[in-house]
């Protein structure tokens, strides 16, 4: 952890203010401080997906209204990322992390103790997708306390908190039949609580970040407008939504296609899940080394071969298991890529807003697949088209970084200007 504090520097040639904090840990302990919120929130948000089958099996769900429980969760919390992102620029994070924490607790109380029909888990799920805007809060906190050329690694590290959605699945399903249904949510409950105080006395802002003027509409508006924003968001749309995606469908995916146990298939989504988390900052590290444009071409590239391979649904051991373990891995490390072309990219005074952008169509990535899939299987029993359009758009993400983002990367309007 000791590569990640940051040394005293100028500000780069950009401009944008570089973090002088000389040497001290405290960058280390508001990294680990907001991975620890990430988490906690992605956790909360990803609490209904493991018990997808549950709710199917004692609401008399179809496989449709299933995904949609699972799905609504992430939709808000993806758009709701937009807002948060610039109100993060404006306000900081150690005033959003705790208050967004603290919210959470509502819903996820709710949805344990006192919803009990399709209807009220919809309600609840839209409200419980606050948790995952965590993740606006804490891009733009992180890059303000690291400079330019370790962004990358830092921005990978406290994507690891994207692991909370593992905790769920290893957890979820196995402390709801140990205990009861609801005990799930009152410990997450719990969590959120004690990280709410916790990061209201610890937390602190980098003290040089650059505070933006004007409104938040006017801000988002002008966030809106950037087309280097928009680009970025479908990169991230393909690798974040796909692991998003896997983490809340995989379950009934292996439930359905190869008649696995439901305390069994969850397990083997958090293992996906643990590796995507652990390729994150790898795809970071990376990009620091050589650059962001090439380690999402390969990524992309992987992804697209192995979704193609999934599609034969092929035996589970070994080869099924193999192609999604890499899809896995392909995703978290153009997760952790596309950050890091943010870093680099974007002005310190629009990290939140774009990264709101960003986060919000990463989210939507992921709301749309377990909808197709639910709908797909409902009209032919099968899976196989729903691989082969992530196929096709995973190679439409490679295409598109090796040409328009490969040759503009570094262009002078591409640093944020928005031209």
């Amino acid at each position: 952890m000791s590569r990640l504090w940051p040394v005293r520097r100028p500000s780069s040639a950009s401009g944008r203010p570089t973090p002088q904090v000389s040497g001290s840990p405290q960058p280390a302990r508001m990294l680990a401080l907001a991975t620890a919120g990430f988490m906690t929130g992605f956790w909360a948000w990803a609490l209904l997906g493991p018990l997808g089958p549950t709710l199917r099996e004692d609401l008399g769900l179809s496989s449709f209204q299933q995904s949609l429980v699972v799905a609504v969760p992430v939709v808000v919390g993806s758009l709701g990322r937009i807002p948060v992102g610039a109100l993060t620029d404006r306000v900081g994070a150690r005033r959003m992390f705790p208050l967004v924490s603290a919210l959470t607790i509502l819903p996820v109380l709710y949805l344990g103790h006192l919803a009990d029909s399709f209807a009220e888990f919809l309600i609840g799920g839209f409200f419980l997708g606050l948790g995952g805007t965590t993740f606006a809060v804490g891009v733009p906190f992180v890059n303000a306390w690291y400079p330019p050329e370790r962004r990358g690694l830092a921005l990978g590290v406290f994507g690891i908190g994207t692991g909370g959605t593992a905790v769920s699945a290893f957890t979820t399903v196995q402390l709801a039949d140990a205990v009861d249904r609801s005990f799930p949510f009152t410990l997450v409950a719990g969590i959120l609580a004690v990280y709410a105080v916790t990061a209201h006395f610890l937390l602190r802002d980098q003290p040089e970040r650059v505070v933006p003027g004007g409104s938040l509409l006017a801000r988002t508006t002008a966030t809106m407008r950037m087309p280097t924003a928009w680009q970025l968001a479908f990169l991230y749309a393909v690798g974040f939504g796909g692991f998003v995606a896997f983490s809340v469908y995989l379950p009934t995916y292996l439930t359905t296609a190869y008649d696995l146990g439901r305390s069994d298939a969850s397990l083997r989504t958090a293992g996906f899940v643990v590796l995507a988390v652990a390729a994150r900052p790898v795809g970071g590290w990376l990009s620091d080394r050589f650059h962001p444009t090439p380690v999402l071409i390969g990524a992309y590239a992987a992804l697209t071969a192995l979704a193609l391979l999934a599609s034969l649904r092929l035996a589970l051991m070994p080869f099924g298991t193999l192609a999604f373990l890499g899809m896995a891995a392909a995703l978290g490390t153009a997760s952790g890529a596309v950050f890091a072309l943010v870093a680099r990219v974007v002005p310190a005074g629009q990290v939140g807003a774009v990264t709101g952008l960003v986060g919000a169509a990463g989210g939507l990535g992921g709301f749309f697949p377990p909808l197709v899939m639910g709908a797909v299987y409902s009209v032919s029993d099968d899976y196989t088209w729903g691989y082969l359009l992530l196929a096709l758009v995973a190679a439409a993400a490679c295409a598109f970084t090796a040409t328009v983002i490969r040759h503009r990367a570094l262009r002078p309007d591409v640093r944020g200007r928005g031209a």
